[in-house]
């Protein structure tokens, strides 16, 4: 589904993605973890467009994404949905238009089938019939929710998750984690996680892969993250003070 070829990327002259390479195979949910700063994001952001990198190339589904015109790469991203860390709703907005709101700018169906979709994936997400509340009215972990129920209303082919359980308590955050894990199944998409929180990732993960000084170091399946003998993946994973990674900071 994806393929990221040497992609390098410099901001000021700090480089954060350095010779890439990441594959993405179609219908698995893939974690990547790092530490915060560490390019998780700038990465998301290479792979639906939003930044061109200095070298390298970005293939959706074989279409590269660093060679498309606008117009081109705007219908192509139409095939993705994302859940934003802070789940990005619009305030003046209720949830239903929020949820619709992809549709109502970049399709022609009509208001009625806009509202069944609407209806369908907020249920999906577990919040049947809150179409007319208000975003200030919905608890952090129904924002959340909100938000990923806009991240499927347009039944995409790819879903990118930043951070999705920062900022909620733990039980809020497994269901979250929950929702991501059966949707994937559910709707048959590629999705695409970056967190740092391992709990999380170890939950959801087909496959981790832990960025590290603008480049993949290791990936595999949460079982082999676990028994990593690399002393920088297991001092990530572990939450120590003392390790490589402090020793480079």
């Amino acid at each position: 589904m994806i393929e990221i070829i040497n992609l390098s990327k410099s901001f000021t002259g700090a480089k954060v993605l350095d010779n890439l390479n990441l594959i993405i195979n179609s219908g698995e949910v893939i974690v990547i973890i790092g530490r915060s700063g560490c390019g998780k994001s700038v990465l998301l952001k290479h792979i639906i467009g939003l930044i061109k990198p200095d070298m390298g190339q970005v293939i959706i589904d074989g279409n590269d994404m660093t060679r498309l015109e606008e117009y081109e790469m705007d219908k192509l991203r139409l095939s993705f949905g994302m859940l934003f860390q802070g789940a990005a709703l619009f305030d003046s907005m209720t949830v239903g238009e929020n949820v619709g709101f992809k549709l109502r700018e970049h399709t022609d169906i009509s208001d009625s089938e806009i509202r069944k979709k609407v209806a369908d994936a907020l249920e999906l997400v577990g919040l049947k019939g809150i179409e007319n509340l208000m975003p200030s009215e919905l608890s952090g972990g129904m924002k959340k929710r909100v938000g990923l129920g806009r991240a499927i209303c347009n039944n995409p082919k790819i879903i990118l998750y930043d951070e999705p359980t920062t900022g909620l308590d733990p039980i809020m955050a497994d269901a979250i984690n929950g929702l991501i894990a059966d949707l994937n199944n559910k709707l048959n998409v590629t999705s695409i996680v970056v967190t740092h929180d391992m709990v999380s990732a170890f939950k959801i993960a087909d496959r981790i892969a832990m960025l590290y000084k603008g480049k993949i170091i290791t990936i595999g399946t949460p079982d082999e993250i676990k028994n990593t003998k690399d002393p920088i993946v297991k001092q990530f994973i572990t939450g120590a003070a003392k390790g490589p990674i402090t020793e480079d900071a």
